[in-house]
């Protein structure tokens, strides 16, 4: 059994050349490589936001489940947090902060870390609000079209700096960086209204909801729902159980135009070759608070008008 120290912790590397990606023939061992090596990028997106770990004990190709406690075996060192259920409760959540945890993460077959839109200090008050851009099809000249649209409505009429990242599965993410001081319920709201609003302006391309019996479904989906008290996103950077192991990446909003770019662009092969060329486009992102109080009054202006 290898054994890695890191952050003068020691961590047992086991099964490490079990098969995760069959096709790719990417080991648990080459995804455990690729997130220590990723750590300094992707770890300031995870910090203080409790995660939900998606894990896949046999691979990509056996069964799957989403972990949000921490188990009873985690090492003492790893750092948790005490986050209140709605429902009432508490459940300790895994806060990844570190390069050991992010390792340790993966050695327990967590593929994907998911984070919350919020930080473990103010739960349910995002920093981040997001509008999920979901395809009916891998359709990604659709999807660019769309997040253009919606992007053009979020700048230039509500003056809100908006950034896009590729998930790694089908579509694209728009991140709102926030203040936090707006409850989930009030961003929510926010959210659903602008896409309604988009969705009006293209009825026959764009939908805010899914209607009953629409199926096959025709229409992109501009999804807000994940901008709620326990919702979670998939963290820039990590990899996602798909064939060819791709990568959610950020990218400038002008790469959005090229032919080839699609949301499976990159992995966790050609991610590396990337950041060499390319700062990451997120990076000043922790530096933008933007309320929602003039973008609020702005879109009722606009929505009565």
């Amino acid at each position: 059994m290898k054994k890695l120290t890191i952050d003068r912790h020691i961590i047992e590397i086991s099964n490490e050349d079990k098969v995760f990606f069959p096709e790719d023939k990417i080991s648990k061992g080459d995804l455990v490589e690729y997130y220590l090596k990723i750590a300094k990028t992707i770890l300031p997106y995870m910090k203080d936001r409790p995660i939900t770990m998606h894990r896949f004990p046999e691979g990509i190709k056996g069964d799957s489940f989403y972990q949000h406690k921490a188990s009873d075996y985690f090492p003492g060192w790893l750092k948790l947090s005490r986050i209140e259920k709605k429902e009432g409760g508490v459940v300790p959540r895994v806060i990844c902060n570190n390069r050991a945890t992010l390792v340790y993460l993966a050695n327990q077959a967590c593929i994907t870390p998911h984070t919350w839109l919020s930080r473990r200090d103010k739960p349910d008050y995002p920093d981040r609000m997001i509008f999920d851009l979901d395809p009916p099809e891998r359709d990604f000249t659709q999807i660019s079209w769309a997040a253009e649209i919606l992007h053009e409505f979020l700048v230039k009429e509500l003056n809100l700096t908006v950034f896009v990242m590729t998930t790694g599965s089908k579509g694209v993410h728009l991140i709102v960086p926030l203040r936090r001081d707006k409850r989930f319920d009030k961003v929510r709201s926010f959210a659903q209204s602008v896409a309604e609003f988009v969705a009006e302006q293209y009825p026959e391309r764009i939908t805010a909801k899914i209607k009953k019996g629409e199926t096959p479904r025709t229409r992109l989906l501009i999804d807000t729902s994940r901008n709620a008290y326990g919702q979670t996103t998939v963290t820039p950077y990590a990899v996602r159980a798909k064939p060819g192991a791709p990568v959610a990446t950020p990218v400038h909003w002008d790469e959005l135009s090229d032919d080839q770019l699609n949301a499976r662009s990159y992995n966790m092969t050609n991610i590396f070759r990337r950041l060499a060329q390319i700062e990451d486009p997120w990076q000043d992102m922790s530096e933008i608070k933007q309320t929602l109080k003039h973008a609020e009054r702005k879109l009722q202006d606009i929505i009565t008008t």
